[in-house]
């Protein structure tokens, strides 16, 4: 099989836009998350989320026009276009057929949705504008891609919600590794939207004052935006022009719990972490840190706690989470899960567990890397991804050689 190797990101975020804004995030423990703008909040009790501000979609894009796209859409081609930068590929040395685009996302479009609804709601559906429609299909957001990069190849959209950023760079790999891909493209998007925030708050599992992952007195998640896309291309293609990659994508695994909607299973997710671990070739005292879920809700953090505890024994090694300082970016999460284990690998630092002040003692083998990051070689990262449904999804990556 071919090896595939990790050249470029573009981390729309935040805590940063762009590969150096997004690392300096990363290492001062930067903390994205705000009260919410982009809708009307009143009434809600709860009103913390982690929206990008500064995202100009104008000052990105280069092909496409952002008024005939979705947010999501445009989270998805701006950060591509970002990756494309960073990864350093010149356009009339590809063969655009062999260029493909595999994007996940929890709820797609879904401000054009709210907004298509309220139109329909108020005068039927005459009264929704044209527009508005033509933005509505998911699948926009790998097309975004596709049409901003003049991308040829498969161009796909997972919807497998908050693990589908794995799900997808997982495809991408077996793209790579099958020979179909020379280079492809895959991350993830979502934007905040209110009836996201409002299905959260009514399952009882948002914060009210700070998202703290792993903590004792953890007391939820907090809904967040952005576009997170990694570059991926086999290792002879990258070596050809020359460029360096960030890291090697060892494996991959997926499975499903197939046993309840909201609630994880340790057991499953610890196959799927030895499933992972055996595609990749290691062992679990190969991997140097875990890049976790980690949303902050009680009982997602100590049923990944208890799945680690399964799988690497008493030598767990280190774990943050980055939704501490993001919050939770939905489809987009385990993108920037990877964007933060590149990092790590190829900088040689832990991303940080901010906000994080006492001990759990339901998982005291647990070192969350607390509230600074920590200088370490970094050869092995497992970054996981959980998501409704039981939708599992583990990447491995590693140092390239």
């Amino acid at each position: 099989m071919t090896r595939a190797v990790i050249t470029g990101i573009g981390p729309v975020s935040s805590i940063g836009i762009g590969a150096a804004a997004f690392e300096s995030g990363l290492r001062a423990g930067h903390c994205g998350i705000a009260p919410i703008t982009s809708f009307d909040t009143t009434g809600f009790p709860r009103i913390l989320g982690g929206e990008v501000p500064a995202f100009d979609p104008d000052s990105i894009l280069r092909r496409i026009d952002p008024r005939e796209w979705g947010r999501s859409s445009q989270f998805a081609a701006a950060a591509a276009r970002l990756a494309a930068r960073d990864a350093g590929l010149q356009w009339d040395r590809l063969d655009l057929d062999r260029v493909a685009v595999v994007i996940g996302t929890t709820s797609g479009e879904a401000k054009a949705t709210e907004l298509y609804g309220r139109h329909l709601a108020e005068g039927g559906f005459d009264a929704v504008p044209g527009e508005i429609a033509r933005t509505l299909p998911a699948d926009r957001l790998s097309a975004a891609v596709s049409a901003e990069l003049d991308a040829r190849g498969e161009s796909m959209t997972i919807a497998t919600a908050c693990s589908a950023s794995n799900y997808a760079l997982g495809y991408a790999y077996d793209l790579i590794a099958g020979g179909e891909a020379d280079v492809v493209f895959s991350g993830g998007a979502d934007s905040v939207c209110r009836w996201a925030h409002a299905g959260f708050l009514r399952l009882g599992a948002v914060a009210d004052e700070a998202c703290t992952p792993f903590d004792r007195d953890r007391a939820g998640m907090v809904t967040a935006e952005g576009g997170s896309v990694l570059v991926l291309e086999s290792a002879e293609f990258a070596r050809g022009r020359g460029a360096v990659p960030y890291a090697e994508f060892l494996g991959y695994a997926s499975n499903c719990d197939a046993n309840h909607m909201v609630t994880p299973d340790a057991s499953s997710i610890a196959d799927c972490m030895r499933a992972a671990h055996a595609n990749a070739g290691v062992e679990p005292g190969d991997v140097d840190y875990v890049c976790a879920h980690g949303t902050g809700t009680p009982a997602n953090d100590l049923t990944e706690a208890r799945a680690l505890r399964e799988v690497f024994g008493g030598d767990v090694p280190p774990v943050s989470s980055i939704k501490s300082m993001l919050g939770h970016t939905m489809g987009a999460a385990s993108g920037f899960g990877a964007i933060a284990s590149v990092l790590a690998v190829a900088r040689g630092f832990l991303p940080p567990t901010i906000n994080w002040s006492t001990r759990d003692p339901d998982m005291p083998w647990l070192d969350p890397i607390p509230n600074r990051h920590r200088e370490a070689k970094v050869r092995v990262v497992q970054n996981n991804g959980f998501a409704f449904g039981g939708n599992n999804a583990i990447v491995m990556l590693g140092a390239a050689s």
